[in-house]
């Protein structure tokens, strides 16, 4: 990604930063669950191009959103044939089973020659089915509805594996446009990292990032004012229960407004501001993990989101690359005002116009 950027910015292009990221972190998430990165279609190309993933994760996502009337009115599920809703859906499933049929093939050739580390989620799978460690018959069907249901890989792969690191990284780019002073002191901090580490024009590592205390300021700010699903998972009451005098039907179904609870001005001084120094300086400051519900971009409990730990590194290294190598601008014909802030409806809250930045590679990143 950074030096596509590099090649685009010495040529003056813009950068649709959207695209870069979600082409990033669908990589990153495909290497680790399937041990095979999906980049552009045309590597040889200065843009990513949208994959066969990213296609497939666009569908599934449209689905998942979709209206069918036979979830609300069963007995008008005929409706749902007609209008092409149900025809669409079995067609997305197939295409899904046609990619993780492919993703398993791969690896019935290949995960034997691998070295423990370097083993992903299929090639396990594949293991215990060779050795009989499960107390029944696991089949490749069996590991294709792994792949297609579990929480890791289908929910947390398509929706907040890939398309909340992209779109958080993009909404904080955003508002690092909207406010230069705060751009400016991210920039700084990033930028004498590598001085004082003496890392000239080579990529900010993982076990670089703890020095960068403003930065992860950055990320938590821009949790709170965006978060990347505004309605977290939904939930559903296991008993009856009484709250705020209400009584609570068991089976109730349970939405949590994330986005409300990061715009509360009784738990925020000037929620509406992007003040990343709001958490800093606090004896007890509050953090995203869970433990603090002014904050809760991940959820919290036991049905946190499995996936924090690896969406967080994305995210900041990500984003400490793209402010420690570049210089960044707005198009010639565009003031910080103008910057649509909109974002589109689904699942996951993205910007509804496209980032696109001029980019100025100041370190000789090749």
């Amino acid at each position: 990604m950074m030096r596509i950027i590099s090649s685009l910015s010495s040529e003056s292009n813009l950068v649709d930063l959207n695209a870069l990221l979600m082409s990033l972190s669908s990589s990153i998430i495909c290497k680790i669950g399937f041990g095979k990165g999906y980049k552009a279609d045309d590597e040889k190309s200065n843009e990513f191009s949208t994959s066969r993933f990213q296609g497939l994760l666009h569908d599934t996502q449209a689905i998942l959103t979709a209206f069918f009337f036979s979830d609300y009115l069963p007995y008008m599920g005929w409706i749902d044939k007609i209008n092409g809703a149900l025809s669409k859906l079995e067609r997305v499933f197939r295409q899904l089973d046609e990619f993780y049929e492919e993703i398993i093939s791969t690896h019935l050739d290949s995960h034997k020659e691998k070295p423990e580390q370097q083993q992903d989620i299929i090639d396990v799978l594949l293991q215990l089915r060779e050795e009989n460690k499960v107390p029944f018959d696991l089949t490749l069907d069996h590991i294709k509805g792994v792949l297609m249901k579990s929480r890791v890989l289908n929910f947390r792969l398509s929706d907040v594996g890939t398309d909340t690191s992209a779109a958080t990284v993009v909404w904080a780019m955003t508002e690092l446009m909207k406010n230069p002073n705060v751009m400016k002191k991210v920039q700084e901090e990033v930028r004498n990292l590598v001085k004082e580490q003496v890392c000239s024009a080579t990529i900010i590592q993982e076990e670089q990032l703890h020095h960068l205390i403003y930065l992860k300021a950055v990320v938590k700010e821009t949790f709170r004012l965006h978060p990347p699903s505004p309605l977290l998972v939904p939930r559903q009451t296991m008993q009856e229960c009484t709250l705020e005098g209400y009584q609570i039907e068991q089976g109730t179904l349970v939405f949590i407004n994330a986005w409300a609870i990061g715009r509360d001005p009784e738990s925020w001084d000037n929620p509406e501001t992007f003040l990343p120094e709001r958490f800093l300086g606090s004896p007890n400051p509050v953090d995203y993990k869970g433990q603090d519900f002014e904050l809760i971009p991940f959820g919290a409990g036991r049905r946190g989101c499995p996936g924090m730990v690896l969406g967080v590194t994305t995210i900041e290294l990500a984003l400490a690359n793209l402010l420690c190598f570049f210089d960044w601008e707005l198009p010639a014909s565009m003031k910080r005002e103008d910057i649509d802030m909109d974002n589109l409806p689904g699942i996951t809250a993205h910007k509804k116009k496209a980032l696109c930045l001029s980019a100025t590679n100041l370190l000789g990143l090749q």
